[in-house]
């Protein structure tokens, strides 16, 4: 455990209510934002032919959403500055609920154009506040529970993934399946967020220091140099889902001609398995540590990519594809808790600009290994994904302990009040 910085001497009695509350609470807020988007991704088809858009202008329309999300992190970091993420969550997750619900009620193609672009810029705002949270209760708890909160998003989307399902199964309008599904999440997250718990917000951390201190320290700005081995972990664990999101249903159907119903079991193995494995993730963190847990799970997501490349029919695919829900489930849980640690003093603004590299993997990976499969062959376009989250070997140890410039014993304890 000793690249999970403590933050506060452990006792018998464990972490005080607010912070448990404070945990249970994100945890919801996790768990809502993933079967939210579940009910959007997996309803592409569907969003389609309501409003008549072509095969064309389809791309267009969904690489919108995460280069307007990228900006909505980037607006985040600003925001962060003068209030509390905490706030930013509360009042960011209802709009991106509505916003759905208004996107099943619509039929002009503008209202697909006008609620896509807002759930874009409120989802990048939504996903950089939450992990700001998780990251200030980890700091708070001084032992790893970040891989917990991203298991109640998987957990979130299986269960956003099953309504969607049954609402194409039984031929329902988008609507009635958006409409219950945002009666229920709004207010659970909004009673929620009456316990969220969270750092000062960064200016007042800034003056606090700046008044004792000639200047700003390392651990108060963000260095790129310094945070861009995670940024490009980040792309490339997103290359490796939107791999697996995008592509395992035509790649078991026409590569290793499976039926049309087996075709859709990967992705959803996929996400038991990133459930399980973000489930137990923490145990292992806190046993042999990030840097560990994080080289283990590269090396299990490039087996699982080299199984699907070499597999003789769908069932051993079905193996490389559980492969990769448990070996990429822990690297981006990590990346984000690595950032807090390396910037402790600017961790909301690590985490959002970490956040838009997210979306820089989510907009890379499908094309790229689209046009591979097409100029070359399925097969092959899988070894480049699978080189690409290698790569994080190269960078795993950016995930050991400390900021730079501090020694050991140097940790500070953050200052965590209920927002």
């Amino acid at each position: 455990m000793d690249d999970v910085p403590a933050a506060a001497p452990a006792t018998t009695a464990g972490p005080p209510p607010r912070l448990r509350y404070g945990r249970a609470a994100l945890s919801v807020s996790f768990f809502a934002q993933g079967a939210l988007f579940a009910l959007l991704v997996t309803r592409i088809p569907a969003i389609q032919d309501r409003y008549g858009i072509s095969d064309g202008l389809l791309p267009v329309f969904l690489a919108a959403v995460p280069i307007l999300a990228g900006f909505g992190s980037v607006g985040t970091e600003q925001l962060v500055k003068r209030v509390r993420p905490s706030v930013v969550l509360r009042w960011v997750q209802p709009v991106v609920a509505l916003v759905l619900l208004g996107l099943g009620a619509g039929d002009r193609l503008w209202v697909a154009a006008v609620t896509l672009a807002l759930f874009g810029v409120c989802v990048g705002g939504l996903d950089a506040s939450m992990n700001m949270l998780g990251v200030s209760l980890q700091r708070a708890y001084g032992t790893s529970i970040m891989l917990g909160f991203h298991a109640a998003y998987s957990l979130g989307g299986i269960v956003g993934a099953c309504l969607a399902w049954s609402g194409a199964h039984w031929h329902v309008s988008l609507v009635t399946v958006y409409g219950p599904a945002v009666a229920v999440l709004i207010p659970l997250t909004l009673v929620a967020s009456r316990w969220y718990a969270d750092q000062e917000p960064q200016k007042a951390v800034a003056e606090r220091e700046g008044a004792t201190s000639a200047g700003p320290s390392v651990q108060q700005q963000v260095v790129m140099r310094l945070l861009m081995p995670l940024c490009l972990v980040m792309a490339f664990a997103y290359i490796g889902d939107s791999t697996v999101s995008n592509w395992s249903a035509k790649y078991l159907e026409d590569t290793l001609h499976s039926s049309e119903q087996l075709s859709t079991v990967p992705y959803a193995v996929y996400m038991v398995t990133t459930l399980i494995g973000r489930s137990v993730g923490d145990f292992g963190v806190r046993r042999y540590g990030a840097v560990a847990v994080v080289r283990l799970g590269t090396v299990v997501a490039m087996a699982g990519f080299a199984v699907v490349a070499i597999a003789p029919g769908p069932w051993v695919g079905m193996l490389g594809f559980t492969l990769l829900g448990l070996g990429l489930c822990v690297i981006v849980p990590q990346t984000f808790a690595a950032a807090g640690r390396m910037f402790p003093d600017a961790s909301d603004s690590a985490i959002a600009r970490l956040n838009i590299f997210n979306y820089v993997g989510f907009l890379v990976g499908s094309p790229l290994v689209g046009a591979l499969g097409e100029a070359w062959s399925y097969r092959a376009a899988m070894i480049v994904p699978m080189l690409l989250v290698g790569l994080t070997l190269r960078y795993a140890k950016s995930f050991a302990a400390g900021p730079p410039g501090y020694g050991v014993g140097h940790e500070r304890p953050s200052t965590v009040d209920v927002g």
